[in-house]
């Protein structure tokens, strides 16, 4: 699928344009892109927002192997 993203400031004069450009393509959509802000910008309501990094390996077994008797 191919988006095809309009800005909100040109949707008036470019998507009526374009969604009949792109009309016999059903891998093309024509959307408008409304958002307002950026998501991640790092900063939140009180400036220390920040995406949360975890390891998600298990962490090691506490202790040692046992001895192991060569024979």
């Amino acid at each position: 699928m191919i988006y095809c993203v309009v800005p909100e400031e040109l949707a008036p004069e470019l998507y009526d344009q374009l969604t009949s450009y792109y009309y016999d393509d059903p891998n093309v959509e024509v959307i408008i892109d409304r958002r307002k802000s950026e998501r991640r910008d790092g900063h939140g309501a009180n400036g220390e927002h920040r995406r949360e990094l975890r390891d998600r390996r298990r962490p090691r077994v506490v202790g040692e192997f046992p001895p192991i008797d060569p024979e």
